[in-house]
């Protein structure tokens, strides 16, 4: 969590671009419950956390868990 106390979000159409899908594969991975989104202010909005543990999962299947 940021130091002011904010979470910060992302829009499907950024989370889209930062993990190089298609928006509507960002819409069903929250439909089928496999990326936390909330709606806010009648738009659904992925945390950033949310962003950050899918690409340290996507890093660690790269090199196959070696460090």
């Amino acid at each position: 969590m940021p130091k002011n106390g904010r979470r910060d979000f992302c829009s499907v159409r950024r989370a889209a671009w930062i993990l190089n899908l298609h928006p509507s594969a960002i819409s069903r991975a929250v439909r089928v419950g496999e990326l936390r989104a909330e709606p806010r202010n009648g738009r659904l909005v992925i945390p950033e956390s949310e962003l950050t543990r899918l690409l340290a999962g996507a890093a660690v299947a790269q090199d196959g868990g070696r460090k």
